[in-house]
């Protein structure tokens, strides 16, 4: 089998999604579709080699790519834009609607609502994830998501059945990521979606939370489409009836966690350490200490307006 440089890798991932991509976007999409096994040397850190490699060649005159936008940078082909200017005019053009649109709450307002959610529903404990107190913003960029869950075994299962698994080696707690927006339409389901892939690869589940979803037929096949292709389930609050909030298509179960991504979003942020450590405490007695998670509130506190 060929094998392929990094440039060559991210120009086949752009060929093939037609829109613009960060670095990132672009090995995540390498990865999930076998592209990785292609490159002749992969290195220690093959995200952040492919990241550097392109970000170098695009400064070049005769370069295949071409950036766009600032924050964060995408890449995409010079080959391919032409083709692409309508869509890029119609997705601002839908942005300014967007933007236009006010909300009387934050996306902030909606982790209580998905605490409860994610206690009476998934049966875990959730905990939210400060950006703000993460070190080396840069380098951790869409790492870790807006909120962390985990689900114990040990409140469902007898004492002898947990004990009995616990001896083999094998205690399956189930840890959720959660990413949250207030909308998800056609101007930010990509970035929205691919963000939520990137900060969830850590997890058993992954989610991307919303309290608005559009509606269009047509926005509903690619959500769809999205979430069956990377295993990223959607999930839709009800900031009226936060019981009513249902996972609208369920995450995609992985069995092993990434413990090399775990160890790094442990050294960049300290919420995310101290979640690690909460859970490992509460394994080792076989008791959650609730108070140490998001406080779960009442339906009547819970209520938001539009």
């Amino acid at each position: 089998m060929k094998k392929i440089s990094f440039i060559e890798l991210a120009v086949k991932v752009l060929e093939e999604e037609k829109i613009p991509l960060t670095a990132f976007e672009i090995w995540g999409i390498a990865e999930k579709n076998g592209y990785d096994k292609l490159l002749g040397s992969q290195g220690l850190t093959p995200r952040d080699t492919l990241s550097a490699q392109v970000y170098t060649n695009a400064k070049k005159p005769n370069s295949a790519f071409i950036k766009i936008g600032i924050r964060p940078v995408k890449f995409f082909l010079k080959s391919l834009n032409q083709d692409f200017d309508i869509e890029i005019k119609l997705n601002e053009d839908q942005a300014k609607k967007d933007k236009s649109k006010k909300f009387n709450y934050s996306e902030k307002d909606l982790h209580p609502i998905l605490a409860y959610f994610g206690r009476y529903y998934l049966n875990a404990y959730l905990k939210t994830i400060d950006h703000t107190v993460s070190t080396k913003k840069a380098f951790g960029e869409w790492l870790h998501p807006d909120m962390v869950g985990c689900y114990f075994p040990f409140e469902d299962w007898s004492k002898e059945v947990y004990t009995f698994n616990s001896v083999v080696g094998n205690i399956p707690i189930k840890l959720y990521s959660f990413e949250i927006k207030r909308e998800l339409t056609f101007s930010n389901i990509r970035e929205s979606f691919f963000q939520a892939v990137s900060n969830s690869s850590w997890a058993n589940e992954g989610y991307l939370v919303a309290s608005e979803i559009a509606k269009e037929e047509d926005f509903l096949s690619e959500l769809k489409r999205l979430s069956l292709s990377y295993g990223i389930g959607i999930i839709q609050l009800d900031i009226i009836n936060p019981d009513s909030s249902e996972i609208i298509y369920p995450a995609k179960q992985k069995d092993f966690l990434d413990w090399e991504t775990i160890n790094k979003i442990v050294a960049l942020n300290s919420d995310f350490k101290n979640f690690i450590t909460r859970i490992t405490k509460d394994i080792q007695v076989k008791d959650v200490r609730e108070e140490e998670f998001d406080k779960i509130l009442g339906i009547e506190e819970l209520v938001l307006t539009k």
